[in-house]
């Protein structure tokens, strides 16, 4: 009787070492991370609180790892099996455990990523190609409204859309000049110099930082006035991740009426949508400032020739004060738009916030949806326009969108209160002779690197189409439209020189100033990644 052996090309000198090295992988699955077993004993000796690392810290083999990792990843581009992946995630419930795991995870000497539950086009919060740690800032998510001071402060793992609810709740007159999209982080978006439909009235959320709670890389929790003046200039605007974490922001209150004006306005190029574009040019940066006019520029199918493709420009705005009062503005300023009274809608302006987002008037509640785990697969860039695109301009960028078929632009005016602040106040520099920010955008739907490479190919293809028509020396770019493109790719550790390429796009001349606080602040350059400040080189 003959049988058939498991192993049939096997002699037996080779079974043994092959059962060997089974059983030590399987060993080594069942054994925890030694990184995890460093942290985690550091975390509980320094928190006094054993019983909450099950609640609040994740190593890879526990069930709850892959929800949490995947609840705030907001680009499917980066939640890929090839994705690197954290050590540990931790989230934080009091600010003590930001402390411990700054500390921690020195001591076990890995990297951490900050996320404060936003956007992140390019996934830098939660994706490093060296070991690393996720803190991950969403349970810290107070907003404190104090309608006496016409201040709030508000915990960086808050989202937009919760912050202007709880401003809402308290006064229908206030409101704050941030993100569009509710889902935004507060984290990121202030810090970074993020802007919505009041920029033209207010400036940016960097201007309106009027203190802040970080720790820094010893665990120290500082604010604005035990960090001192210069780390406070570089967190409004410069970007948070590069110095410490961010805890909390206070912030400026500003007024808005009980009612203000919303409109929609869109024309293909069957309707004269050049022309439009053209002279929205000189109209949105140079109108009151209390009226901020978006415009989205995307490639549709054609509504008159039937199966050709057409561009469709669609002007969205806000203005702080009724319909009469913009109609009649527009009439002067913009008569080519042809705006009617029946084109608007009054409304609160939380109203107006929801309109935007969504397109109607739903309740506020909304507002408080912060959709996890809804990551689509997409790509963003950005320039500056300096002086209006010339029509012929237009039509040769009509044609590449058309051809391109999927990239869409969106033109956010500056001007008024944009002109006013000096390009030095905060390191978002951004300011006076700018027209103009463009972002570009594709979105698609199926992983794969076929896809991916397709899609980010058609908006650098825009990218390029534009570079006569957008700044240089340097061509701007705005750091919260993160763009890991520009400057040198490389892995996080970064040098003076590589910042330099990016750093310039993002900050001008006030990067110099951004690395002079850097290299007082974390001169080992522990808080990194791929974009981040650096420190000067040591001197030898």
């Amino acid at each position: 009787m003959g049988h058939s052996s498991p192993l049939p090309h096997l002699s037996i000198p080779l079974i043994f070492p092959l059962i060997l090295l089974l059983l030590h992988i399987s060993a080594s699955w069942a054994a925890p991370d030694p990184v995890y077993t460093s942290f985690v004993q550091c975390f509980s000796a320094r928190t006094k609180q054993p019983s909450l690392i099950s609640q609040i810290v994740y190593a890879q083999n526990n069930p709850s790892y892959t929800s949490v990792l995947r609840a705030y990843i907001r680009n499917a581009r980066f939640n890929t099996t090839s994705t690197p992946k954290p050590v540990i995630i931790v989230t934080p419930t009091q600010e003590s455990h930001v402390q411990a795991s700054v500390l921690c995870s020195k001591q076990s000497g890995i990297r951490i990523r900050i996320r404060s539950g936003g956007h992140d086009y390019e996934g830098v919060s939660y994706v490093s190609q060296e070991p690393y740690i996720i803190l991950d800032m969403f349970n810290l998510r107070s907003v404190a409204v104090d309608m006496k001071e016409q201040t709030a402060w508000v915990q960086a793992g808050a989202t937009i859309g919760e912050l202007y609810y709880r401003i809402s709740e308290k006064s229908k007159v206030h409101g704050f000049p941030s993100a569009v999209c509710p889902t935004v982080g507060v984290g990121g978006n202030l810090c970074g110099g993020g802007y919505g439909f009041m920029l033209r009235k207010y400036g940016t959320t960097a201007d309106n930082i009027l203190d802040a709670k970080m720790v820094d890389v010893n665990g120290r929790i500082l604010d604005r006035n035990s960090m001192g003046e210069d780390l406070f200039w570089a967190l409004r605007g410069g970007g948070g991740a590069s110095f410490g974490v961010i805890l909390a922001y206070k912030i400026n209150l500003v007024a808005v009426p009980p009612k203000v004006t919303v409109f929609r306005v869109e024309r293909t190029l069957e309707e004269s949508a050049t022309d439009i574009v053209y002279r929205w040019q000189h109209v949105a940066p140079n109108t009151d400032e209390n009226l901020f006019m978006r415009m989205l520029i995307q490639p549709v199918t054609s509504p008159v020739k039937k199966g050709e493709m057409t561009i469709r420009a669609s002007i969205v705005a806000l203005f702080l004060g009724t319909a009469d009062d913009v109609v009649a503005l527009l009439g002067k300023e913009f008569p080519e738009l042809g705006l009617k009274k029946e084109d608007t809608r009054e409304m609160s302006w939380i109203e107006s916030i929801v309109w935007v987002y969504n397109g109607n008037v739903t309740s506020p509640n909304v507002l408080l949806n912060r959709e996890p785990d809804s990551a689509t697969f997409g790509k963003r860039k950005s320039d500056y326009v300096q002086t209006p695109i010339p029509k012929d301009g237009l039509e040769g960028l009509w044609k590449r969108m058309i051809e391109i078929g999927e990239t869409g632009l969106a033109f956010n005016p500056y001007g008024g209160k944009m002109s006013q602040i000096p390009a030095s106040a905060v390191p978002f520099p951004h300011r006076a002779g700018n027209l103009f920010k463009i972002q570009y955008s594709v979105n698609w739907k199926d992983g794969g690197i076929e896809a991916e490479n397709n899609f980010t190919a058609q908006a650098k293809n825009l990218y390029g189409y534009m570079t006569p028509f957008v700044s240089k020396n340097p061509r701007s770019a705005f750091l919260n439209y993160r763009d890991l493109d520009i400057g040198i790719n490389h892995h996080g550790n970064n040098s003076y020189e590589e910042g330099k390429v990016y750093g310039t796009m993002y900050f001008h001349e006030n990067f110099d100033r951004l690395v002079k606080v850097k290299t007082e602040v974390d001169p080992e350059n522990f808080f990194r990644n791929e974009q981040s400040i650096p420190p000067l080189p040591r001197k030898a």
